[in-house]
């Protein structure tokens, strides 16, 4: 059993969990199976990590309702087959991971190169006003933003979140790196 499925299990059988530093909190109407409480404790690292927020604000259990519910909108209402449902559903979290964990970097170098403007390639800056700028050259853009997905694509995997092909490319990163 895993931590998601004890989490699940607890509170099919009525228990609220939350966390309090490396802590589980309990909440029940009425005291809950022995079973269950044995797999929360059995689990408790692991339900820490899918509750605790992220520096981005949101837990792991967060992303999984964000990718579940995305999948469900392209496949129910879209009409896609679960494989690309899910497909798109990985594509909007990659998005959001890109957007909630943004980079700033001070105007005058390039983030990618470290090298200043040029009248030939100058310094233009990425991002939005909200979350802030990038500063990278224009020939510098295509390999930064590559390896930032490569990032938001590891960090959703880690969280369990990804695609039969995600986790393949996943699989074959590592077996390179």
């Amino acid at each position: 059993m895993s931590a998601a499925k004890a989490l699940m299990e607890a509170r099919a059988a009525g228990v609220t969990v939350r966390i309090e530093n490396d802590d589980l909190v309990l909440a029940a109407a009425a005291p809950p199976p022995a079973a269950v409480l044995d797999q929360l404790s059995r689990h408790k690292a692991g339900i820490v990590l899918l509750l605790r927020p992220g520096a981005d604000g949101w837990s792991a259990e967060d992303w999984r309702a964000f990718f579940d519910e995305r999948a469900r909108i392209a496949e129910f209402d879209a009409g896609l087959p679960r494989p690309k449902a899910e497909a798109n559903a990985f594509g909007c979290c990659v998005s959001e991971w890109l957007n909630r964990n943004f980079v700033r970097s001070p105007p005058g170098r390039c983030l990618a190169c470290g090298g200043g403007d040029h009248a030939h390639d100058p310094l233009v800056p990425f991002g939005t006003e909200t979350a802030g700028h990038v500063w990278l050259h224009s020939r510098c853009w295509p390999a930064w933003y590559a390896g930032r997905k490569t990032k938001a694509v590891a960090a959703l995997a880690a969280m369990k979140i990804a695609t039969c092909e995600t986790l393949t490319m996943t699989a074959q990163g590592a077996a390179a790196g």
